[in-house]
């Protein structure tokens, strides 16, 4: 068995991960209670934040939060939105934790507008103190649009209802909006699945340590039937690889750190799950140890989950749209009899000169190639190379025939030429060279 041992940097946030939610923290305090210098505590805080452990809100400090589940990160908590609107907070600090339900815009009588607020959402109003009150009254949060403040009676409110209320210099539509985009990137993301949604967690795995012998390696082999592991040392890091081509003709007594591939590929919890199988199929890699941002062991993911995984991704109904999905729905299918598709140049699509933009360019290239190749092999597919010989300005409007033809399909590896017309003219070419991901 393996002794851990934790570092300062993990202790610090071991520590934050079992203050309340709601308080409120800082370097100072934790470099002091914990015996550590500022500065490790300034960087063990910075990471809490990036995991989502704590949230820093400007004239606020920086509080500890609820770490948001992946089902429900489309909601937004109120300290979200204080940085979201560039927000002062006027009362409730305490509550800066708590999620928004949703939201509602107070443009009507007071009593019309109780009628929509409930406990949970946030209202956003201007200088209507009676509005404010009545809101808190209900339990939801309060924000004041065009950086008004309100009555000290109507704050005190706040903190006792532990339900922030906060200003903001924008006006209503603004924040509206802002707050609206914000929901829809947290959708967006919902949809990305990260390695962190799928890996076989360290003790469910199976691994081995830097002073196992090479006859542990075979009683693992014989026990389970695989034929590689993940070799960690007494910190529970990855420092290598071992396989049934490492041990074979070995001493069964020679140590694992003898033998193992050293510096082996890894992957954090937080790489996408399209980045990983990237990976997998670039390096013809079956298995991948997943590590934290300290390359601390976490667990394995297979090129069986990853295909698992795309396989569900592409069943699963679009909530957010990226960039890629909207150039992909205006994609359609030429009935020529030679493969071509076509696509109008929308002002989305276009750069500040009013011309197609060279990263929509690279969208329509992949996706039409991609397309093709779905009628000759189905299955997942990842790209990897990308060439452009040529693109010429193609203005707002036109309409443009994309034209890929298959240069050759084998069992792992697929090339396409594509070319891309307007009115007759051709105006971008490109290669494609794309792997297929295989079982």
């Amino acid at each position: 068995m393996v002794s851990m041992v934790a570092t300062k940097h993990e202790q610090i946030l071991q520590h934050i991960e079992s203050l309340d939610i709601g308080r409120k923290i800082s370097v100072r305090q934790i470099a002091k209670d914990l015996h550590v210098s500022e500065g490790t505590a300034y960087r063990a805080i910075k990471e809490a934040e990036n995991i989502g452990l704590v949230s820093t809100i400007e004239r606020v400090g920086t509080i500890r939060i609820e770490r948001k589940k992946k089902e429900n990160i489309e909601k937004l908590t109120f300290a979200e939105i204080v940085n979201i609107v560039d927000g002062q907070v006027l009362g409730g600090r305490e509550g800066l934790y708590k999620t928004l339900n949703k939201f509602v815009i107070g443009a009507m009588q007071v009593e019309d507008m109780m009628r929509y607020t409930e406990a949970g959402s946030l209202l956003i109003v201007g200088n209507r103190v009676r509005a404010q009150e009545l809101a808190l009254k209900t339990g939801a949060a309060v924000l004041i649009t065009g950086g008004f403040d309100t009555e000290d009676y109507v704050k005190q409110l706040a903190d006792e209802k532990q339900l922030p209320i906060i200003s903001s210099s924008y006006d209503t539509f603004t924040v509206a909006a802002m707050i609206n985009r914000a929901i829809y990137d947290q959708l967006i993301k919902k949809e990305i699945i990260i390695v962190d949604d799928i890996f076989i967690p360290f003790e469910k795995t199976f691994y081995l340590t830097t002073r196992d012998p090479v006859k542990k390696w075979h009683e693992l082999n014989e026990e389970t039937g695989h034929s590689r592991y993940p070799v960690i040392d007494e910190n529970r890091r990855v420092v290598g690889m071992v396989t049934s081509k490492d041990v074979i003709g070995k001493d069964n007594l020679l140590p694992i750190e003898k033998v193992m591939t050293k510096h082996p590929i890894t992957v954090q919890t937080k790489t996408s799950l399209a980045n990983a199988a990237h990976t997998m199929v670039w390096e013809g890699i079956e298995l991948l140890p997943v590590v934290d941002a300290h390359h601390k062991f976490q667990g394995v993911i297979s090129r069986q989950d990853v295909i698992k995984a795309l396989q569900h991704i592409q069943r699963q109904p679009q909530v957010g749209e990226t960039i890629d999905d909207i150039i992909s729905n205006q994609i359609e299918m030429s009935h020529d009899a030679e493969p071509e598709y076509r696509s109008e140049i929308t002002p989305q699509m276009t750069n500040q000169l009013g011309t197609l933009s060279y990263g929509v360019f690279t969208s329509l290239v992949v996706e039409s190639g991609k397309r093709l190749l779905r009628k000759y092999k189905k299955g997942d597919m990842v790209v990897e190379n990308l060439s452009i010989y040529f693109m010429k300005p193609v203005q707002l409007g036109s309409e443009i025939a994309i034209q890929p033809r298959i240069l050759e399909v084998g069992r792992k590896v697929a090339k396409v030429d594509v070319e891309v017309h307007t009115n007759q003219s051709l105006v971008g070419k490109a290669f494609l060279m794309v792997q297929f991901i295989d079982r």
